[in-house]
């Protein structure tokens, strides 16, 4: 029996049952599942939510904001921040503003300098490890990559690089993994906001007195005239849009690529490793699904979607659609980008997407060019989401 058809027969008798089997055939079975609803219900309409599941549906949802908008993550984070979140916001004046700001700090002509940074914090986690012969990947190496490009390229360490992890990951929870509202999650993303911003407000009013320094990304805004609170709030939102999601994606590609020795016997003498990456994470994105809100009546692949429905675009299954891939099961290296979900689509696509790759990238590089590379442990996550554990061997 297939995964629609065993949903429509516990659909009939016990609605929240079948919900809970979609939510944990979405964590488990997710290529599996995609596929038949590609082929047989596009766009998937249960009790709770709507998951759109091929390409062109998939990137009109993420290109429409004025149809479907971030509304339903949009409120948490303000909630957090203490204030109005560009990427909270839909097509209006504070969101260009704010978007054009970053895109002035976040300069492209950065990465050469941004890939180097993030390969000696590599190196440094990976020989700090090579003698105990093991690394936990997630813990040891990229999220500290992660947490030292927030420090020295955005120049925002936090008060340590534990309590900005922590701030993190507990609004990112909040945001995006806690589908029922969990009242105490959200209590603790918006203790955790409150202490992330009081530190950042500290922190610009030492930049704005002309202490510290000045050619990293937080040095930039504040050479600004834009109105302090939307400084620290978009700081802040610049390193919750990266220390999760950027050692997810490391994670996720590095187990890609362990899993085929063919495939990483040929990126190891390729100079061109970074397509590697990409082609590799396309088989299971750190990211799977965006949500959205519809805000009026739509009709996507013959289904309509009423005003007010819970939209996910399943981005990880538009990217093996294959009316828009060639052959979609295969490791290929010769993609277009335009086929690539990983930073989003349309209106909200990650701002930091220059920094972001090559970070990425680099770090897997480092470690997957080291000898002795094997798994040890596999990935564990929290919430279904999060890489929590990931040990491999390393030769000393």
């Amino acid at each position: 029996m297939g995964h629609l058809d065993r949903y429509d027969d516990v659909l009939a008798r016990d609605p929240m049952a079948a919900f809970g089997l979609v939510r944990e055939w979405m964590r488990t079975e997710w290529r599996e599942l995609y596929a038949e609803l590609r082929s047989r219900r596009p766009v998937f309409v249960t009790p709770v939510f709507t998951v759109v599941t091929r390409f062109a549906d998939v990137t009109e949802v993420l290109s429409d904001e004025e149809v479907f908008s971030v509304r339903s993550f949009g409120p948490r984070l303000d909630a957090a921040l203490g204030g109005a979140f560009m990427l909270a916001r839909d097509a209006t004046a504070m969101n260009w503003r704010d978007k054009g700001l970053m895109r002035y700090v976040l300069d492209p002509d950065d990465v050469v300098e941004v890939r180097a940074l993030a390969g000696r914090l590599a190196d440094e986690a990976l020989d700090a490890a090579a003698p105990y012969g093991k690394i936990d990947v997630v813990h040891d190496l990229f999220r500290p990559v992660a947490l030292g490009v927030c420090a020295e390229y955005f120049g925002f360490p936090g008060p340590d690089p534990q309590t900005l992890s922590r701030w993190s990951r507990t609004i990112i929870t909040d945001c995006f993994a806690n589908y029922l509202g969990d009242p105490a999650v959200q209590a603790a993303s918006v203790e955790a906001g409150r202490q992330m911003m009081a530190y950042l407000r500290e922190q610009l009013a030492v930049r704005r007195s002309g202490a510290g320094p000045s050619g990293d990304v937080f040095g930039r805004l504040a050479a600004t005239d834009f109105d302090d609170e939307r400084l620290v709030i978009n700081m802040a939102g610049l390193a919750l849009g990266f220390l999760e999601s950027a050692p997810g994606a490391m994670v996720e590609a590095t187990e890609q690529l362990l899993l085929r020795p063919d495939v990483l016997a040929a990126a190891a003498c390729d100079d061109d490793f970074d397509r590697y990456v990409w082609e590799a994470l396309r088989f299971n994105p750190f990211f799977k699904l965006l949500p959205r809100i519809c805000e009026r009546d739509h009709e996507l692949s013959g289904t309509p979607i009423p005003a007010g429905t819970f939209v996910l675009a399943a981005v990880a299954s538009a990217m093996f659609d294959g009316d828009v891939l060639a052959e979609p099961e295969s490791f290929r290296l010769d993609r277009p980008g335009r086929h690539q979900l990983f930073f989003g689509h349309g209106h909200h696509a990650c701002l930091g997407v220059h920094p972001a790759r090559v970070v990425i990238c680099e770090a897997v590089r480092r470690l997957l060019r080291r000898p002795g590379v094997q798994v040890i442990e596999g990935v564990s996550r929290s919430n279904g989401i999060f890489p929590d554990r990931f040990v491999l061997a390393l030769e000393s």
